[in-house]
């Protein structure tokens, strides 16, 4: 599976001021819908009094996403996830979630004032953080023995591998990422830990 579009290096928070509203706006980089629940989780946890937390994210490479997705929570019809999106589209950027935490001042903003106060947090963020472009991975199934699923996670944790599913049957069966520079070093791990390993 091939990363060779720009990505956020990790997550980053802004905060913006609206009519006595505030914005704060949360990127991070996500490969699943899995992940975008747990920083959704994460989010309300740490804002269980805010009035929304609107967000909206794409996976996959900018332009031909694999999955989108975005949510007003709450907002009126439009006003928050798809200016969002629209900001996150527009940024060609890929693998990414951006959730607005919002704080009502209480002054109305109006629809158009809200559509561009969802904007403008999620531009003022999305403008703040890093950007990498992983290098292109392989997609390498292996099975292996129970035992040794604790030394594969450690070489991938160490090597910038992925482990991206793991399936438990009589063994463990795993689609690891490698990076494709990384490929002859992990075909060697497999051989002297006797995995059976299949490549593309």
């Amino acid at each position: 599976m091939k990363k060779d579009y720009p990505i956020p290096a990790g997550y980053l928070e802004r905060e913006t001021e609206v009519r006595k509203s505030r914005f704060i706006a949360r990127v991070a980089p996500v490969n699943s819908r899995d992940e975008v629940k747990d920083w959704l989780k994460q989010a309300r946890r740490d804002h269980p009094d805010a009035g929304h937390i609107c967000w909206a994210f794409q996976i996959g490479r900018p332009g031909s996403a694999t999955e989108a997705a975005m949510n007003d929570d709450g907002e009126p019809s439009g006003t928050a996830g798809k200016p969002i999106l629209n900001v996150i589209q527009h940024k060609d950027m890929g693998d990414v979630l951006v959730m607005v935490i919002r704080y009502f001042g209480g002054i109305k903003l109006g629809a158009g004032g809200l559509v561009r106060a969802y904007a403008g947090a999620t531009e003022k963020v999305l403008s703040a953080v890093e950007r990498v472009i992983q290098q292109p991975m392989i997609d390498a199934h292996v099975s292996l023995p129970f035992k040794e699923e604790q030394p594969l996670r450690h070489w991938c944790d160490v090597h910038g591998a992925l482990v991206e599913s793991v399936e438990y049957e009589a063994s463990v069966r795993a689609l690891v990422l490698v990076p494709e520079d990384l490929i002859t070093a992990f075909e060697s791990f497999c051989d002297a830990h006797k995995l059976d390993l299949r490549l593309p």
